[in-house]
This record gives structure tokens, C-alpha cells and sequence, in this order.
């Protein structure tokens, strides 16, 4: 039994492997052709060359066929093959086409292609709306190469990277294919079920190629490429493309196809080159090939991304329907160099099947249990396009080295190399086993080893930390504890916390925190240690505020169903003040002094803002993710936020059982946000908060609601709708009903990009405008214009906001640098 058994199996992956039309596709040189598309006539059964020309077309069905080879310029031929058995070898040989403009008279003043372009404008709508729906088969293969890889970034070791790189540092470091069922809704409606998932060197892994990641339809008016792209055929394009009619040919239908090469008018906008090629009289696409840099598409690693594109005709449904795509990119950062790139094949179309939205759910990727454990017998039997021989020897190392490298003995000696202790680890070191996935050590970042502020003086911290990782870290225990010493108070404080995961789904946290520490009056910590200790000891402005704070906090997090999100915490807190210790400054004013700790009165030395005292608080908050969207892996989901809809937090706080009964109260409050693309003219953020206090006549400072304020004139935010840039810290503090407002709209090149001069710089124009109200306020504004993405090369690090305050007329003005490299 047990040999007809493995005699049956040998037959089985005998006609899954042999049932295959396979070859190679050269030029009249010999020499191989990548990404040529190779079809069954009047169908969309197909495949694709690789780069090293080899295809494989899998079919079960002996009989004759006629096969399309088509690729960009080169004729197209057409061959009928009759098949009696598999596998079966037909290598081709492909001619240039012959590209022509002898027909045409070229006006040095209008260049053909704009005629042809703005009809191809005019049709795009009723092209977009020739395919309102379709089910399809997807394959998705994904490669990254590094090349020449330093042996350390910033310090730390690269290692290896799993066995990509050789001796000479280069090498695969990602290789993964994706075979998928799509679907898809005109306008934007696509779901995917992966039904097999292959990740080199990673048996378990999933791989991040998907249909949704590479869905990029020019007949739309940009193209979301990191940024939005505007597509050569917008119906503004005119305002960011010049064009030129390079040439024109046949193809096999006998439907003159126009090359028209694509002009950017300015070499920072967000725009492609290279050429479109257009059918005549359906004023369709037939082909695209552009390119972009990191620079136009917001992306700083990448240097540059090309795209491809082949459509194919059907007869019956009179439309073009994309059949490949390939996307190439070369990156750099950190002196590493590399390239990569991602090819897509669709096949198998079924077009207008009458799907509707009932079709389609919030889930727009599943994977089916079993994905990521196929074999390699289903992976030759299925896969479109064949592997390289530098994939094939990448599958068969990184499998082997997965297996030496998850092996007992191999994981003890890793172990034993990296557990020692160097003079190095005197800042940071990490024991950790393997076997028994946990780690443990101790760490001392940079910026926040030492810290000044004027009640501990000079602060030594450190972070101590335990990890212990199950299920693929779909669970996992964590305790990270923080030691702080005070030299000017004499003060050892340290606090912990412990979270435990349950799961991946719901992403359900149980987190159980205590200890000492000298907390900011704001919970959001308005002034970070580091911009603080530079205010204080060089400015003598000591805008940091504490109080002293012992506790101990349960809080649990779930997602009860998709997009509804509960946070509930309750502690116990015993809350005192704590006064200025020291005086100390690097740079003394004799016209500046250091202002009290109490944030009350900056005047008020020695006087406590607040009676000592002991209380319980209570927190229930949800957050509802309008619209979201989701990916569901077999033991995970993945949440998509959908910026077609805002973000609404809803909360409720409490504190009880205080020892000063003043001290209790109850706060509601709502917060709605969101952040969306407009076209091609920028990103728009808006950030609305209201709440409302009830018995909270008398309650401590630290309750009251505060709002982010800024008097450094530096910032480390991203962007600033969560915070006024020219409002004291505490100022503004209420214990009654309050609303405040954000917005910020980031032209993202859109003005600035269009100036001379200024559009080499590639700026980006940011304007905001700020509100908040209170009772015990005036109504407070502040307009804000700024300049983004300010740097050199790679590195956009700096963004300037000129601001003006008005609260009963003109306050005052400021200027605000922003970082973003904290």
C-alpha cells in the first residue's frame, strides 16, 4: 500500500510539472527578453517571460493552440501549436518593430501627440467605465537585491541579513510570490483571497505582495505611488506634461498604435516620463512605460521606481484589459544600495458579472488557512512566470539555512556569541535564548541618559526590559521598567509596567503598570526631556512642570468588532508636589530667573499648587474608525485605515474615593479626525476636540484638561494639529466645557512646486489655522504658513512656520522650527 501510495503521488507531481508549454523567448541577437507576454489567442490565459527570457504556460488540455508573443517594441507573432503531449518546448525568436514617422508632418509648434492626447482625455471616463466589474486570477512575485552592504549602520552589526548576502555583501534579501482570487466594483471596490503565500527562507511567512498594493489604473486621475501621481492622461495634464509623437506601428489586429513620449514640465512635480502608448480611434491604452523618482512620489529611500504595462483586447467585451505589470526600483540609505522588483500577471478575466456592493465586505484581503504551506510540486504546477536561476538557488539556500538555523544546536551557539558581554554593551545589552524565544537586558538610550531639569537637576535614566514571544509573536509578555535618579533632589525613582497580548485579531492587551515617577502636569507631556533640558540650562527657561506621582494601573484595550475600538483603565495615585531643587545654568542671565514648579503661579517659590492626596480614576474610551477596512491572515487581522472617513474618539474619566472630596469629578469628551488627499493639490488634516467637566469646581491641576501648548518656538511633531505653537503650557487649562480646533492643509509641492526657481528647492507650502474656547478664556486664534521638506539629499528634516495669535485682537507673532528626526 505504501508503494502505490508513493507511486501514485510520483504521478500525481509528474503531469502537475509536465503539463506545461514552456521556452524561451531571444532576440534576433540571442539575447533574452524579460517581461514578454505570451498568450492563448482570444484569451486572457497567459504568462510572462523572467528576466532570464524562459516562460511557462500551464495548461492540461492536448490540443492545438495558438499562441500570442507580444512585447514592446517588437512585432508580435502569432503561432499555432499542436499538442499531444506535455511538456512542450517552443522557443521564439522576436524582431524589432519598426517604429515610424514618415506620414507624418511635424509642426514645430504643435506636436501631433497633443491632438492625440486630448482625445484620449476626452475618452478616459468612458473607457474607466467600460469595465464595471470582473473576477480574475492574480500572481504577484516580489525580489529586493542588496548590493555591496556595509558590515555595520551607525554601530550595529548587519549581519547577514537571513543568508541573503554572500562574501561580497550582496545578495537577495526578499523573494515571495502571491497567487490570489481578485474582484473587482467600478469605481474602487477590489477584494483578494491569497489562495498561496511563499516567503524565501521563512516557511511560515506571508508575503506582502497583493493585487491591492500594485493596483494602479491610469484612466484614473492620479495614481497613489506613495504620493498622488498624476496620471499622463488626467484630465489637468496638460498643466504638468509636454508630450511628443515618437512613432507609430501595427499590431497584429492591424490597430495603429501611437508611442508618445511624456515630458514633465517640472522635474519636482508629481509626475512620470517615458512614453504611453496609445490606440488609435479607441484612444485607449495599449502600453506604458514610465518612471518616477523618489523625490516626485514622497518616497526619499527609493532613487527611482519604473513602471510597465501591457493590455490585451478582447473581442467579445470590445475593451483593453491590463494583463502584466512590473515595477523596478532602485533605493539607497545608510550606504546601502540595492534594486528590486515586482512583477503581477492577471489572467483568467470574467468581465460585468453583475457584482454588486453586496459582493463586497470591509475585508479586502484574506488568506486561506493553508496559504503558506504549499509545496513546491503546487508551485511548479501554478506558478505563471518561471523562477531565475538566482530565485531557484535563493528558494533552495534559504530553505536549507531555515532548517540549520531553527535547530537547537545552531540557535545555542548564536546565543553564546551574542550573550557575551562586551565594553561596548555598557550602554545596552541584550541575553537572550533562542529556544525558549525570551530576551532580557538593559538599555541606555543616548537621549535620555542624562536630562536636566529644575527640580531633579542632572537625571541618570535607564531602561531595563523582559520579552518573551509566542505563537509567531501573535502573543507575547513584555516588562519594561524605567530607573530615574535625581542628583539635585537625591531621588531614585523607578516604575514598570507589564503587558501581556492575547491575540492577534482583536489585538486585545491586558497592561498592569506601577512605580514612582515625576510625571508633567499634561498627560500628553507637551515639552519633551531633551527640548526642556536645552531650555533650561542654555535659556533659563524652565517651561517643564512636575509633580510627584506613586501608582498603580490596570488598563485592557480590545477591538470588539471591526473599526470599534474600548480602552478601559483604572488606577490608584498618590499625587505630591515637588518644588525646585537648583538653580544651575550654563549660560546665566542677570535679567532672567528660573520660574517656579508650580504652573499656577510662576512666581509662587515653594508654594504647591495642589493639597497632597490619594485617589482612584476610572477611564472608559472607544474609538471608532469609520469605514475601516481590514485584512484578514489566518491568525491575524490587519486594520486599513479608510481616509474617506474621519476618526471619532469618544471618552469618558472619573476620579473617586480622593481623600479631599474637592478632588473627585467627571469628564466626557469627544475628539473626531482625519487626514485625506485632495487630487494633486495636497494632504488636508483636521483634528476637532470638545469636552465637559462636571463637580470639578476645585479639582487638582493635573485633572484639569490641558491643550499642547509651545514656547520653545521648536517642535517635534510631524504636523501640528494637535497643538498651539504660540500658547503658554498651561495658560489655557480649564475644569469646565471646551472645544478646540485644527487645521493644516500641506500643498505637498503643489504651489511651490510651480514657481521658478523655488520648484528646484522642493519645498512644500503648509498653511494651518487654530482655535480654542473655554469659559475663563478669551477665544483664542493663531494662522500659521510654513515651509516643508527642508534638507539636503535624502534628508528632509526641517520644516519653518511663521504665526500670528489673536485673543481680542492681535497677540503677537512667532516663529516655529520644526524637527523631525526625534
Amino acid at each position: 500500500m505504501q508503494k502505490q501510495f508513493f507511486g501514485l503521488l510520483c504521478l500525481i507531481a509528474t503531469t502537475l510539472v509536465s503539463a506545461q508549454i514552456k521556452g524561451k523567448v531571444t532576440d534576433q541577437n540571442n539575447q533574452p527578453l524579460p517581461f514578454v507576454n505570451i498568450l492563448i489567442e482570444n484569451t486572457y490565459k497567459g504568462t510572462t517571460s523572467n528576466d532570464d527570457g524562459f516562460y511557462e504556460l500551464n495548461i492540461t488540455t492536448p490540443k492545438t493552440y495558438t499562441l500570442v508573443f507580444s512585447y514592446l517594441g517588437y512585432k508580435t507573432v502569432k503561432k499555432e501549436v499542436q499538442i499531444s503531449q506535455f511538456p512542450y518546448e517552443l522557443d521564439m525568436v522576436l524582431i524589432e518593430e519598426s517604429v515610424s514617422l514618415n506620414e507624418v508632418l511635424i509642426d514645430s509648434e504643435t506636436d501631433p501627440a497633443n491632438a492625440i492626447i486630448r482625445q484620449t482625455i476626452a475618452q478616459r471616463e468612458a473607457n474607466l467605465a467600460k469595465i464595471e466589474s470582473f473576477k480574475a486570477d492574480f500572481y504577484s512575485r516580489g525580489l529586493l537585491k542588496i548590493v555591496d552592504a556595509p558590515e555595520k549602520i551607525m554601530g550595529q552589526e548587519l549581519g547577514d541579513l537571513g543568508g541573503g548576502l554572500d562574501s561580497t555583501r550582496s545578495g537577495i534579501v526578499y523573494l515571495s510570490e502571491t497567487i490570489s482570487k481578485i474582484q473587482f466594483l467600478n469605481p474602487n471596490k477590489l477584494k483578494e483571497k491569497i489562495t498561496a503565500s511563499k516567503v524565501s527562507g521563512d516557511s511560515n511567512g506571508f508575503s506582502f505582495n497583493s493585487a491591492l498594493d500594485v493596483d494602479y489604473n491610469f484612466y484614473n486621475n492620479t495614481i497613489s505611488l506613495g504620493n498622488e501621481i498624476i496620471s499622463p492622461i488626467a484630465n489637468n495634464a496638460f498643466s504638468y506634461y509636454n508630450y511628443k509623437l515618437e512613432g507609430m506601428f501595427y499590431n497584429e489586429r492591424g490597430q495603429l498604435i501611437n508611442k508618445i513620449k511624456v515630458i514633465p514640465k517640472r522635474k519636482n512635480d508629481p509626475v512620470f516620463s517615458g512614453f504611453i502608448y496609445i490606440v488609435e480611434e479607441q484612444w485607449t491604452l495599449f502600453a506604458i512605460e514610465l518612471s518616477l523618482t523618489g523625490t516626485q512620489a514622497k518616497i526619499p529611500i527609493v532613487d527611482q521606481l519604473s513602471l510597465q504595462q501591457s493590455f490585451s483586447y478582447s473581442e467579445n467585451h470590445e475593451l483593453w484589459a491590463l494583463i502584466s505589470q512590473s515595477i523596478d526600483l532602485k533605493y539607497a540609505l545608510f550606504g546601502i544600495k540595492g534594486e528590486g522588483r515586482f512583477t503581477a500577471v492577471y489572467s483568467n478575466y470574467e468581465f460585468n458579472i453583475g457584482l454588486s456592493n453586496k459582493d463586497f465586505t470591509r475585508e479586502i484581503v484574506t488568506y486561506e488557512k493553508e496559504a503558506n504551506t504549499k509545496d513546491s510540486i503546487f508551485w511548479n504546477s501554478i506558478r505563471p512566470v518561471p523562477l531565475t536561476a538566482e530565485e531557484r538557488t535563493d528558494y533552495t539556500k534559504k530553505d536549507s539555512l531555515q532548517v540549520l538555523r531553527e535547530s537547537q544546536p545552531y540557535l545555542d551557539s548564536v546565543d553564546r556569541v551574542k550573550n557575551k558581554f562586551k565594553v561596548s554593551n555598557i550602554l545596552g545589552y541584550t541575553y537572550q535564548n533562542s529556544i525558549k524565544d525570551y530576551r532580557l537586558g538593559f538599555n541606555i538610550p543616548t537621549l535620555k541618559a542624562v536630562q536636566f531639569n529644575t527640580v531633579q537637576g542632572y537625571t541618570a535614566n535607564a531602561d531595563v526590559f523582559y520579552t518573551k514571544k509566542y505563537d509567531a509573536y501573535n502573543r507575547y509578555f513584555n516588562i519594561d521598567g524605567s530607573l530615574q535618579y535625581g542628583f539635585s533632589d537625591k531621588r531614585f525613582r523607578a516604575s514598570a509596567s507589564m503587558i501581556y497580548k492575547f491575540n492577534s485579531i482583536t489585538n486585545s492587551f491586558l497592561v498592569l503598570s506601577g512605580g514612582v515617577s515625576a510625571e508633567q502636569f499634561s498627560p500628553s507631556t507637551p515639552i519633551t526631556p531633551l527640548i526642556n533640558t536645552v531650555s533650561t540650562l542654555f535659556f533659563e527657561d524652565n517651561y517643564m512642570k512636575l509633580y510627584d506621582k506613586s501608582y498603580l494601573a490596570i488598563n485592557y484595550a480590545e477591538e470588539l468588532f471591526n473599526g470599534f475600538r474600548i480602552y478601559a483603565g483604572l488606577s490608584y495615585e498618590r499625587r505630591k508636589a515637588i518644588f525646585n531643587t537648583t538653580d544651575q545654568t550654563l549660560f546665566n542671565d542677570d535679567d532672567d530667573v528660573y520660574t517656579s514648579n508650580n504652573p499656577l503661579d510662576a512666581l509662587a517659590l515653594g508654594t504647591a499648587p495642589f493639597n497632597t492626596h490619594h485617589t482612584l480614576k476610572g477611564n472608559l474610551d472607544a474609538r471608532i474608525n469609520f469605514g475601516q477596512k481590514y485584512l484578514s491572515y489566518p491568525d491575524a487581522k490587519y486594520n486599513v485605515n479608510n481616509e474617506d472617513y474621519p476618526t471619532l474618539y469618544l471618552g469618558y474619566e472619573t476620579s473617586f474615593a480622593s481623600s479631599d472630596q474637592d478632588y473627585n469629578y467627571h469628564q466626557i469628551k469627544a475628539s473626531l479626525r482625519q487626514a485625506f488627499n485632495i487630487k494633486d493639490k495636497g494632504r488636508f488634516h483636521y483634528n476637532l476636540k470638545a469636552g465637559k467637566f462636571f463637580n470639578a469646581d476645585n479639582i487638582a491641576f493635573m485633572d484639569y484638561q490641558h491643550f499642547n501648548g509651545n514656547q520653545t518656538h521648536v517642535s517635534t511633531s510631524g504636523n501640528y494639529t494637535n497643538v498651539f505653537n504660540n500658547v503658554d503650557y498651561y495658560t489655557a487649562s480649564t475644569n469646565d466645557a471646551y472645544f478646540e480646533g485644527h487645521i493644516e492643509h500641506d500643498f505637498n509641492g503643489y504651489i511651490l512646486g510651480k514657481l521658478p526657481l523655488l520648484n528646484n528647492l522642493n519645498f512644500n507650502l503648509v498653511l494651518g489655522m487654530h482655535v480654542l474656547a473655554q469659559p475663563n478664556f478669551s477665544p483664542y486664534q493663531e494662522y500659521s504658513v510654513g515651509v516643508d521638506n527642508i534638507g539636503w539629499g535624502k534628508w528632509k528634516f526641517l520644516r519653518v512656520d511663521y504665526l500670528r495669535s489673536y485673543q481680542s485682537g492681535f497677540q503677537s507673532d512667532a516663529v516655529v522650527f520644526g524637527l523631525k528626526f526625534f
